[in-house]
């Protein structure tokens, strides 16, 4: 599928990265020739530079043979100018990133229909869902969420004297009394889709899959049902910052924001009712200390430097804030991040990516795909993939333990209606059915792809 990514910035460049990774005829377009001659040196795909919303520019970048058009530049303006032109040109699909808060108001329907715009997009709100999630859940590294919340999966870290330590799968049901799944577990840099014989040990970074009663079940059986944040210190005042913030007042939490720029920390303190804005720098540890660090229930950096958010991170961990939660958008910093004890990590740029490539495989065959939702697990090793069971699939009404899967493929729930279920070998896929599919290092655009 011929497809073009306008504005190769860290979230333009991970986009083409992963989308060229899944087969795709990639066109990266920018206006500064330093960095479309990096991405084409590094990446197998073509290379035009110029102005997104310049019709030339367009043209030479093939816009009338798109399948997709994908506009990710600095300018929400530029983005759906630039879409609305490559629309007009004959693109078939259209994506703009918009990160102002007030175009992701009441206008942005009304924007989104007058462009002809097949999807808006915007990293710093989707960066809050994904934080606020988390805060709900502190014992968790990652909390991902399957039609409409009626099913979730999280990614937790066993510790030396946790109860899952040593845990035989097998075991699992009958000694915590719940219905949950742990479908995926990363030991070191190796993953594995365990089966019922596989061992727990500490270090293990592990995915669960449940209904929300039964995982708040789980997490309170085995010690790990902490109360959500109630009182959250974020570093940096940011787009993101500015939309969890808004999350955590309409929750009934405590929020302060610490933002060294003065006009900005003016801007939020206009704009946000309930939070407490400090003006001041938030690297110095002695500010950090006074706006009482040491007894807030969770920490989140959130400023736009990789390093000093894994920095201070760090600082706030020995200070023994219960949650910690690093904005970290480097692949490399933020492996060293986990290896340095920071568990929760979050990166915008993964966020839509996944999201972007989602939305490129049910355009591939939209007939027969049927992917609801995806997300990359365990540093991309893994996928989980949602899909909705057709009334001609082959996997409708025979048991579990009859389906011949291909390998490193697991089904880690079904949704039939408001049910639940965490699946054994006699339970059997129905029509209407949401499936929830567990894939360690392929690409699964089909359900039929996942038998032999």
């Amino acid at each position: 599928m011929k497809i073009i990514v306008c504005g190769c910035g860290k979230i333009g460049s991970t986009i083409c990265e992963d989308l060229v990774s899944e087969g795709h005829d990639v066109v990266a377009l920018d206006n500064i020739p330093s960095v479309v001659s990096s991405i084409t040196n590094t990446l197998d795909v073509m290379g035009v530079c110029g102005n997104g919303a310049d019709c030339e520019t367009l043209g030479d970048a093939g816009v009338s043979e798109a399948e997709l058009f994908i506009a990710v530049t600095g300018s929400d303006e530029l983005n759906m100018l630039s879409c609305f032109l490559a629309k007009k040109m004959g693109a078939l699909h259209t994506i703009a990133r918009i990160r102002n808060p007030e175009y992701n108001d009441k206008s942005l329907d009304f924007m989104k229909r007058e462009l002809e715009l097949s999807m808006s997009i915007n990293p710093e709100l989707l960066a809050a869902k994904e934080l606020y999630d988390i805060l709900n859940i502190p014992s968790a590294v990652k909390v991902e969420s399957f039609a409409r919340r009626a099913f979730e999966m999280i990614e937790l870290r066993i510790k030396e004297n946790s109860p899952l330590n040593g845990l035989v799968l097998k075991e699992l049901r009958e000694k915590h009394k719940t219905k949950v799944l742990i479908c995926v577990v990363q030991r070191n840099d190796d993953v594995y889709i365990p089966d019922g014989n596989f061992t727990l040990q500490e270090g293990d970074k592990i995915g669960l899959t449940a209904s929300p009663a039964e995982m708040n079940k789980f997490l309170r059986s085995i010690g790990l049902m902490q109360k959500k944040a109630r009182d959250v210190m974020i570093l940096g005042g940011s787009r993101t910052a500015y939309y969890l913030a808004k999350m955590l007042e309409a929750s009934g939490s405590g929020v302060k924001i610490i933002e060294k720029n003065p006009e900005i920390a003016q801007s939020l303190s206009d704009s946000l009712n309930d939070t407490v804005i400090i003006q001041g720098d938030g690297s110095e540890q002695e500010l950090l200390l006074e706006e009482g660090i040491a007894n807030t229930d969770a920490f989140v950096t959130l400023t736009g430097n990789d390093e000093q958010n894994i920095l201070i991170s760090i600082y706030a961990a020995s200070r023994d804030v219960p949650k910690v939660i690093s904005k970290v958008n480097r692949n490399e910093l933020a492996s060293m991040a986990e290896k340095l004890g920071l568990d929760s990590i979050i990166s915008p740029k993964k966020i839509i990516s996944n999201i972007i490539v989602q939305y490129a495989r049910a355009l591939e065959n939209s007939r027969e795909c049927q992917v609801e939702t995806l997300y990359k697990l365990m540093d991309g090793q893994v996928e989980a993939l949602e899909f909705h069971v057709r009334e001609d699939s082959r996997l409708t009404e025979i048991p579990l333990r009859e389906l011949k899967l291909n390998d490193n493929i697991l089904i880690a729930g079904i949704i039939r209606g408001r049910r639940t279920i965490v699946p054994g070998g006699n339970d059997e896929i129905l029509p209407g059915d949401r499936l929830v599919i567990i894939v360690e290092n392929q690409r699964v655009r089909d359900l039929a792809d996942i038998l032999k």
